[in-house]
């Protein structure tokens, strides 16, 4: 469960740091509170995680999912070119963050 719980907290990562950006500096209302709601549930899923996986494993997969989403969305409605060389690469993070549970 704390694997899956971390996971979705990877995950609601990428969607407060991409309202993050569409926030305008914390100036718009929907992606400000996106932004609040996501934070929140992100740090309290990851600190649920963190129970019973790890610390530094449990951050690496955090990061990792967060990171490959965000960039991952990012290129998939245009805010950010795509190339075979970054998909690559994000299947790269995706790869060490499936390792290090098969790893455990």
């Amino acid at each position: 469960m704390a694997w899956v719980v971390l996971v979705v907290s990877g995950v609601l990562e990428a969607v407060w740091a991409t309202a993050l950006g569409k926030s305008a500096g914390l100036s718009r209302l929907v992606p400000d509170v996106v932004f609040g709601a996501g934070l929140a549930l992100s740090m309290a899923g990851l600190a649920f995680a963190l129970r019973t996986v790890p610390v530094g494993t449990g951050y690496a997969v955090w990061v990792g999912t967060g990171a490959a989403c965000t960039a991952a969305y990012a290129m998939l409605v245009g805010d950010e070119p795509a190339s075979v060389l970054k998909l690559a690469l994000l299947l790269g993070i995706v790869a060490c963050v499936i390792g290090l549970k098969l790893a455990e």
